[in-house]
């Protein structure tokens, strides 16, 4: 505990917060030795003083799963301190029918929403008693099931004490991911993968559900939070269509290490924050 807690103070401490106060974020869930330093930039927008719910949205890593799923326990525990879930919010989700539970098992296999606990537990350990986390573990969900979670969600993205954390590493590029797109005119490899991360970061930026899918289409990049990002940028547009003025930016983009030849491989993170104006 003292030890993660001194890590995650290290790496806030180094970070601006100007996004603040943020009403979602994106961020990744790889090992903090490789994305803890990149995760900080979006948890660093976290106001602790006006949040009271996190809803964390993780990528299905092991089991299939064609909707979302909630989990079946009401604490998570961190090496900080425990987070509740939010029992009642959780009933209101289940009424809706278009939720499955998780088993236990495939709720402690999942590091997606698992590596954003202890860093929520640090953003929001000045009012460490005033809130509750809603994880939702989001399937491989067609365009139409994004939107449809999308609409669902986007009432509770309208409450300012409500904040969402999409968790999503970007392009994992190499043979043991079999995916090794490359355009040469942009130099080594590395330099490719970013050109095209930061194509689809901009793109989100737009926050335009519809180019987003048809840029996965055309690329196959391998964004594994690709449909808790969907369901995040269709829960806008609702609120956009009702009037409601936000906008999405990245703040720091890394890469676990740069590939320059066929042989290597990297996973790419990227942080970044939603304000509603």
């Amino acid at each position: 505990g003292p030890q993660l807690n001194a890590q995650l103070e290290g790496w806030l401490s180094q970070v601006q917060s100007t996004k603040r106060p943020a009403r979602a974020i994106i961020a990744p869930h790889a090992g903090y030795t490789y994305c803890g330093s990149c995760a900080a930039h979006a948890y660093k927008q976290v106001d602790p003083t006006v949040t009271r719910k996190i809803f964390i949205l993780g990528p299905s890593h092991h089991v299939p799963l064609s909707r979302c799923a909630l989990s079946s326990v009401e604490l998570y525990r961190t090496p900080l301190y425990d987070l509740r879930i939010d029992q009642k919010i959780y009933g209101e989700l289940w009424k809706t029918g278009m939720f499955e539970r998780m088993s236990l098992q495939t709720d402690e296999d999942e590091h997606s929403i698992e590596m954003h606990l202890p860093y929520t537990a640090k953003a929001m350990e000045s009012h460490k008693d005033e809130f509750t986390i809603v994880p939702v573990l989001v399937g491989a969900l067609s365009e139409s099931k994004e939107q449809e979670f999308g609409k669902l969600f986007s009432k509770y993205l309208a409450d300012p004490s409500n904040l969402f954390v999409v968790s999503s590493d970007f392009c994992h590029w190499g043979q043991r991911f079999r995916y090794s797109y490359y355009d040469e005119s942009q130099g080594e490899i590395y330099r490719s993968i970013e050109h095209l991360d930061k194509m689809g970061m901009s793109i989100i930026e737009q926050l335009d559900p519809v180019s987003f899918s048809n840029y996965l289409k055309k690329y196959h990049n391998t964004i594994c939070g690709r449909h808790p990002i969907g369901v995040l940028l269709n829960a806008i547009t609702e609120l956009q269509k009702n009037g409601m003025n936000m906008s999405f930016s990245f703040l720091n983009y890394a890469q676990s290490s740069q590939c320059r030849n066929w042989q290597d491989s990297s996973v790419s993170y990227a942080a970044g924050a939603l304000m509603v104006h």
